[in-house]
Parts: C-alpha cells; sequence; structure tokens
C-alpha cells in the first residue's frame, strides 16, 4: 500500500489568480488551486476531510470549497465582523472563528451558532483544536492565551458564562502564533508573541513548562510530531531550531544565534508568518512576507525548495492529503447547512429555536437523538445490571461456587493436620 501523499497548501494577501495552490511537497508539482478571495492570516482550515475553508482578509464571511470542485465557491459563511483567524475541529463537528475579540463557535451539523466567547479584551489573532478536538487555545492582542475545555464551552445552562480551563498571562505583549501537539487534554501548546519569546505550556496542569527568550519578535511558532524540536520564525526572516531534549530541568533560558550558529535557518529576507512539519519530522515548511514559501531540509538547514507567491505568504502548511482531494469522483457525504450569523434565536431573520439546544454527534448522523440526560440514564441501567451479575451470580452458581470452598478449606486442613504429625514424628524420634 502506498504511503499518504503529503501536500503543501498555501495562499497569499494578494491572490490574483487562485486564494490557494496546493502542491506536492517533494516533487513540487501543482495538484490543485482554488478561485474566490484572498485568505487572511491563520484563516485557513480543512473540514472533515471534504471542504477546504478560508477567511477572507478584511471581509466578514468565510469562504467554503468542495474539495474537487475547486472552480466552485461552494458557500459563503457571514460573519458579524471580519475574521482574523479560523480553525476547524479535527473530529468535522465545529467551526470556530475569531471575529474582533470574541469567539464564534458553529455546529457543522446543523449550521447553529453555538456560542460566543468573550474573553479576550482585544482582537483574537490565533485559534487552535488539541488533537481529539476536546479542547481549543486562542491567543489575542490583549497578550492572553486561554485554554478552553469544549464540553464546558458547550454547557446547558445558559446562565452561566463559559470560563477558560487555563488562563495564561505570562506574555507582555501581542500573541502572533500558538501550536497545539499531540496528546488532547495531556497535551502541550507552544506559543508566541511580540515580546521576543517563545513559552511552552501544559494543558493539564495549566503549568509553564519552559520560556525561551530571542533578541527579536517571533512571529510563527510549530513543533515536530515528536515534540523533539521548536521551530520559531523571527521578524527578520531568520528561523530558529529549539532542542526540547537537551535541558532537562530548566524553565527559562535565552537563545544565543552566536553559540547555537547550527540551529537557525537562514534565506527569508522579512518576517516569517508561517511554519509546518512534515510527518516524519524531516522537512520544515514556511512562508515569509518576502512572498516566497520555502522548503527546508531539517537537519542539514538547507533550503531545498523555493515557491514565490504574487504577495505576502498569509498561510502555509503541510497536510496529508485526504482522499477526497486527489479522487476526482469524490463527493461531500453531506453538503454544508446554512451557517447561522447570530446566536441560536430567531433574532435578525435566523430561524427560530423550539427546545433546548440538541448536539449532533456527527455528520452522518440523521434524525432524532436521546439527550445526553437520556444516554446517562441507560448507561447507569446498564452498568448496575453488569454489577449485579459480575459480583452477585445467578444463586445456583453462587451455592456451587460455595460447597467447592468448602471442599477446597477441608482438603487443605487434612493436608495441615497430616504434615503437623508428620513433623512431630521425625522430631520426637528417639536417636538410634
Amino acid at each position: 500500500m502506498a504511503a499518504p501523499m503529503e501536500v503543501a497548501v498555501c495562499t497569499d494577501s494578494v491572490a490574483p489568480m487562485w486564494s490557494c495552490i496546493v502542491w506536492e511537497l517533494h516533487s513540487g508539482a501543482n495538484l490543485l488551486t482554488y478561485r474566490g478571495g484572498q485568505a487572511g492570516p491563520r484563516g485557513l482550515a480543512l473540514l472533515n476531510g471534504e471542504y477546504l475553508l478560508a477567511a477572507q482578509l478584511g471581509k466578514n464571511y468565510i469562504s467554503a470549497w468542495e474539495l474537487q470542485r475547486k472552480d466552485q465557491l461552494q458557500q459563503k459563511i457571514m460573519c458579524p465582523g471580519p475574521v482574523t483567524c479560523l480553525t476547524t475541529s479535527p473530529n468535522g463537528l465545529y467551526v470556530l472563528a475569531g471575529i474582533a475579540e470574541s469567539i464564534h463557535l458553529w455546529e457543522v451539523s446543523t449550521g447553529n451558532l453555538l456560542v460566543i466567547l468573550n474573553r479576550h479584551y482585544q482582537d483574537v489573532s490565533c485559534l487552535q483544536f488539541t488533537g481529539d478536538s476536546s479542547h481549543f487555545v486562542s491567543g489575542g492582542k490583549d497578550c492572553l492565551v486561554l485554554a478552553w475545555s469544549l464540553c464546558s464551552v458547550l454547557q446547558a445552562d445558559p446562565s452561566r458564562i463559559p470560563a477558560p480551563r487555563h488562563v495564561w498571562s505570562h506574555h507582555t505583549l501581542p500573541i502572533t502564533d500558538l501550536h497545539c501537539g499531540f496528546g488532547g487534554p495531556l497535551a502541550r501548546v507552544a506559543t508566541s508573541s511580540l515580546d521576543q519569546t517563545v513559552k511552552l505550556w501544559e494543558v493539564s496542569s495549566g503549568e509553564l513548562l519552559l520560556s525561551v527568550l530571542f533578541d527579536l519578535a517571533i512571529m510563527a511558532v510549530t513543533m515536530d510530531l515528536a515534540e523533539h524540536h521548536l521551530f520559531c520564525g523571527g521578524s527578520d526572516g531568520s528561523i530558529f531550531q529549539v532542542d526540547l531534549f537537551t535541558w532537562p530541568g530548566q524553565r527559562e533560558r535565552s537563545f544565543q544565534p552566536e553559540q547555537d550558529a547550527g540551529k537557525v535557518f537562514k534565506g527569508h529576507r522579512n518576517q516569517v508568518t508561517c511554519l509546518s512539519v512534515s510527518t516524519d519530522g524531516s522537512v520544515l515548511l514556511s512562508g515569509s512576507h518576502d512572498e516566497t514559501v520555502r522548503l527546508w531540509d531539517v537537519q542539514s538547514k538547507q533550503c531545498i525548495r523555493t515557491v514565490a507567491l504574487k504577495g505576502p505568504v498569509t498561510n502555509a502548511t503541510i497536510l496529508l492529503a485526504p482522499v477526497s482531494m486527489l479522487s476526482s469522483e469524490f463527493r461531500p457525504s453531506l453538503p454544508l447547512p446554512h451557517f447561522n450569523k447570530h446566536l441560536l434565536g430567531a433574532e435578525h431573520g435566523d430561524e427560530p429555536r423550539h427546545g433546548g439546544l440538541t448536539l449532533r454527534l456527527g455528520l452522518h448522523q440523521q434524525g432524532l437523538e436521546p439527550s445526553y440526560l437520556d444516554r446517562t440514564e441507560q448507561l447507569q441501567t446498564v452498568l448496575c445490571s453488569t454489577m449485579e451479575k459480575s459480583v452477585l451470580g445467578g444463586q445456583d452458581q453462587l451455592r456451587v461456587r460455595v460447597t467447592e470452598l468448602e471442599d477446597e478449606v477441608r482438603n487443605l486442613r487434612k493436608i495441615n493436620r497430616d504434615l503437623f504429625d508428620f513433623s512431630t514424628r521425625f522430631i520426637t524420634r528417639p536417636p538410634k
């Protein structure tokens, strides 16, 4: 079986011919282009392996394309303001967008706007889910990084204002980028800021694990899958590699370019805007305001390919190409619904809501579903029944087992008496 193909997906802020280009990572061959607008920074996301979403630069809508119908814009998701950042949950159930200082959360199966979070004080600059979709992290120009539990955000009590699980306030200038590692609720999160630091956090405890100080602002950050290295893109075009496994116990450290000369990628002539690492960790992709996307060999720090775009690069990421991207006959399992612009109500012309909040577990499930309370009661009944059977068993089985144990006890007592008698006779036997 052939290995999955890795592709690079890139956008720039000019886009005269196309909005997004997809090329094969190792050969450099152009595979697809998507037309219709200009994607903003951190505004590109893949939804359920079937749709490509792009937050339009300075516009109040999100463009959506079917992966194969690249020339036809499938839908415009209208928003109440310009979208500053965008992400989707890995399970394909939710879309998150930063709009000014608010975070909007949509349910994909219904198009309902489930919640608007207002805990940032300035524009939200970056958003990302953990790999298991249980948490998401937001960073803003207010210097705050917030870690959210999706379960808490979707709580049923509308009178309670959702609160983040952690508030990380150690940065002193606006957040420029963040990256969530693997591990779901145990993941580590890397954040970069204009305060010239990159910090590494733990989602489960909220602890600050590491802080690295540079001599310039850091505009982009990422990690390899094994989390051996941090890659940090600077405002001067340099990319710095920080080895995470070389200094155990050190929580703070300064990166010295003259001492760590072998850990710097040089080639871009302007600030680095985005970074991404291949699955095996051998290749690094970078985009820059110098209108180029570069592919680097991590081991040698040499640039192995340069792709020139028409404007400053806003997004550049490495993906495992989904089947729908490579097969011309593939069609999405379900069409995208109309995404509501306003929060869960009949106001401003949205459809009226009846009853409480309904959460659908997947795009492929339709029809009425039991509520979470019903599911909990069913689960409790099954657990009680199983416990009763496993602990008590049937009455007949219990009597048989008691009889077997009593016979075994009698047998052991007889053996014990025989051993005692033998020992007594042996010890008290007169000498010859």
